[in-house]
């Protein structure tokens, strides 16, 4: 019988014609399927459409008697588009979306059949919580769990075949109160950034009343075809192949990146764009990435909490599309060993309501000191914080990814670039030879002609940073693929909330003492300064020089999952949260508990699966070809030849044999080392045991011995999808 891995080839030269997606303007058909308050304006009454803008601009909380109102304008957009089904779409810490569909359908108590949507059903469903992850928060008998509306982000339509669904975004809540998903945390962290931020901002202009984070993500992903897909059981249960040896031709010739998009691809992406568009994702760039079939792409910049939902969505529907071009998307953050893994490079910055880019040099000496108040405060965030950045991306998956073929390192360090660089220390140095009035002009004239406007383009790139400022932002490079952005941006938005809380404290209390405002800043800053500059760093992060040097600056260097996510959990970490108010302390050991377990599953799954492919599809394939020297060398011998007409067949025999004891043997012993595991007590305790006594010891080695039989072995008698068949065939 054919081997699923060769029916996939041939099936390769039979694929039907790909969708390729709506040519008509995107201006078209953006935002069709998003309930925007311009279509508001269509369905709701006066009273009503206030109420909603100023809950989605100004957090004001929207009453029973408005949410009646707006849910009857909601349905009404929505039955329209041919909907019959609402769900609360919400993302709870398994990493994925969520949602449980109620149709608009229901009898009255004379039997009448309606359709309703009314405000109880808009602003609180009760979905069983028990099966999400709660990290301890919850037993499983006690199953409340909540789901509220989150007014910030627009209610949208998905179209999942000839189906339509109505979207409503929420938070996720236990029935005692703890937050259970991504979005709520986020949300406060906004909040709580916000109010120190507007804080800070007035000391140059009161008129700021709101100052929004915005992100724009970079979407890294890889593209198989479906067949070979499915002939690949690591791919389909881990998401990564834990076997294959590297092609010989891989991406040494960089000839994939920025390259002409494979035709099959393009139509994909033109269709998921097409959903995107429609659903209101502002995608604005597409390209070939570094690695063979390796993709990107990247919207224009929103607010976070916006920018979160979609990527999320974005997520689900290129997962859905792409199965109906007969493709898969792979978001692993290292599906292929030896090349480029994928990120998802978090661009963060901040606004005023007045349109200043916080992080955007200015024009004059004023919002310079502005800019460089915003800007020396998110360094020291970083510097003080690096611990909960580094655990704030921490996964399995991210662990093969960091410091290899152009993703940063496990370090956290902060890239600026020479020319602030050189302005950092005209500050530092400046200020401590005692900075006074009389000083003052000068000094902000030294800014105004240091930051010049063209800085945008002056700033040069560093690929191996992963916290990199790139002109009006700072580039959040080391968050994995598959993450949900807004664990990385609580964390972000709350150390960067504390800090200028912090900085602010200090300025006053100068203001207090008798110094001009401008020189109390500077001071400050000059302290921040001074005290920040080694986790500032321009050169090569892969480099065991900079891991020497950055051991010497006391910079943490955690490899692992089990122990980055130490920094969750440590006093620091639950005095930021709590004095920012994103987490209590129950809900972040909770989060710490869940982020352990996680680990630990998918550590157990991929040490599994190998097994599996070992017994089930190596082995077989490597004794079929090692009976066929056999019976080689046996017929030779038995028509008398010479013994050096087979003694090249003996030598690959002997390998072949030697590879195959060693799988066998190493398999063998990482069963038992995933049962010691298994049985070691506390969830921490167990998930440092999987990375060290179960992946460390044995993957790589299991790994080397049948990636060294897939060399040896006739390739006939080879099961898996080979790693040239995954990242070339079209």
């Amino acid at each position: 019988m054919q081997s699923l891995r060769f029916k996939a080839i041939d099936n390769l030269r039979v694929q039907p014609d790909a969708q390729a997606g709506d040519s008509t303007k995107i201006t078209a058909i953006f935002g069709e399927n998003v309930f925007t308050l311009k279509t508001a304006r269509e369905y709701l009454s006066d009273e009503a459409y206030k109420s909603l803008v100023a809950s989605v601009k100004g957090g004001k909380r929207i009453d029973r008697s408005m949410a009646n109102q707006i849910s009857s304008g909601i349905r009404q957009w929505a039955e329209a588009k041919g909907v019959t089904h609402y769900t609360h779409w919400f993302q709870p810490l398994t990493g994925t979306t969520a949602e449980k569909h109620d149709s608009f359908f229901t009898l009255k108590g004379d039997g009448t059949a309606i359709e309703e949507f009314d405000g109880a059903a808009l602003i609180q469903q009760e979905p069983d919580a028990s099966s999400f992850p709660s990290g301890g928060l919850r037993a499983t008998f006690e199953a409340r769990g909540y789901t509220a509306w989150d007014p910030s982000s627009p209610a949208f339509i998905l179209e999942t075949g000839s189906g339509k669904t109505l979207c409503i975004p929420t938070i996720f809540v236990s029935y005692t109160g703890e937050l259970l998903d991504y979005k709520g945390p986020l949300l406060k962290s906004l909040e709580s950034l916000n109010k120190n931020a507007v804080e800070v901002c007035n000391y140059f202009d009161k008129n700021v009343t709101r100052v929004t984070a915005t992100l724009g993500w970079e979407q890294e992903y890889f593209v198989v075809d479906e067949a070979l897909f499915n002939a690949r059981p690591d791919l389909v249960l881990s998401g990564r192949t834990v076997f294959g040896h590297s092609p010989a031709k891989g991406q040494q010739l960089e000839d994939h990146y920025f390259g002409s998009i494979p035709e099959r691809v393009y139509a994909f992406m033109r269709d998921f764009e097409t959903e995107s568009y429609k659903l209101g994702i502002p995608l604005r760039t597409r390209h070939n990435e570094v690695a063979p079939a390796q993709f990107e792409c990247a919207p224009i910049f929103e607010e976070v909490s916006i920018a979160v939902d979609h990527n999320s969505l974005l997520m689900d529907v290129m997962d859905r599309v792409a199965r109906r071009h007969n493709l898969r998307v792979l978001m692993h953050e290292k599906p292929f060993a030896g090349i480029n893994g994928s990120g998802k490079h978090n661009n963060w910055s901040m606004a005023t309501d007045t349109g200043v880019n916080l992080l955007a040099p200015g024009k004059t000496p004023k919002t310079n000191l502005m800019f460089l108040t915003f800007f020396v405060n998110v360094i020291r965030a970083v510097d003080v914080y690096a611990d909960l950045l580094r655990a704030s991306i921490a996964s399995a998956g991210n662990d093969h990814r960091l410091g290899a073929n152009e993703a940063p390192p496990a370090i956290i360090s902060v890239f600026v670039g020479k020319y602030l660089s050189e302005v950092l220390d005209a500050v530092e140095k400046r200020v401590t030879d005692k900075f006074d009035e009389q000083d003052e002009a000068i000094l902000k004239l030294d800014l105004h002609k240091s930051i010049p406007e063209l800085l945008l383009d002056n700033t040069d790139r560093n690929r191996t940073s992963p916290f990199a400022f790139t002109g009006n932002k700072f580039e959040f490079r080391a968050v994995g693929s598959s993450a949900n952005c807004a664990n990385a941006m609580t964390v972000l938005n709350s150390i960067m909330a504390e800090t200028l809380s912090r900085f602010k404290k200090e300025v006053d209390a100068l203001i207090e003492k008798g110094d001009k405002k401008e020189i109390a800043i500077m001071h400050v800053l000059q302290q921040y300064i001074s005290e920040s500059k080694k986790v500032l760093f321009e050169g090569d992060g892969y480099s065991e020089a900079w891991a020497q040097e950055a051991e010497r600056r006391g910079l943490p260097n955690v490899k692992t999952t089990p122990l980055a996510l130490d920094a969750m959990v440590t006093k620091k970490a639950k005095e930021l949260f709590e004095s920012t108010g994103v987490y209590n302390h129950a809900e972040l050991e909770a989060r710490h508990e869940i982020e352990l377990e996680k680990y630990i599953k998918k550590v157990q799954i991929e040490g599994r699966i190998m097994g599996e492919l070992c017994t089930s599809h190596i082995l077989p394939g490597a004794i079929k070809y090692q009976n066929i020297l056999i019976n080689n060398i046996k017929g030779l011998k038995d028509i008398g030849v010479d013994k050096s007409a087979y003694a090249n067949q003996l030598q690959i025999l002997e390998k072949i044999s030697l590879h195959i004891n060693k799988v066998s043997d190493l398999v063998e012993q990482m069963i038992e080392a995933r049962k010691k595991a298994n049985n070691t007590q506390g969830t921490r305790a167990m998930a440092i045991a999987y990375c060290d006594e179960v992946k460390g010891k044995y993957f790589d080695d299991i790994r080397y011995h049948v990636d060294k039989l897939e060399l040896l072995v006739d390739d006939a008698s080879w099961y898996l999808p080979k790693y040239r068949e995954l990242l070339f065939l079209r």
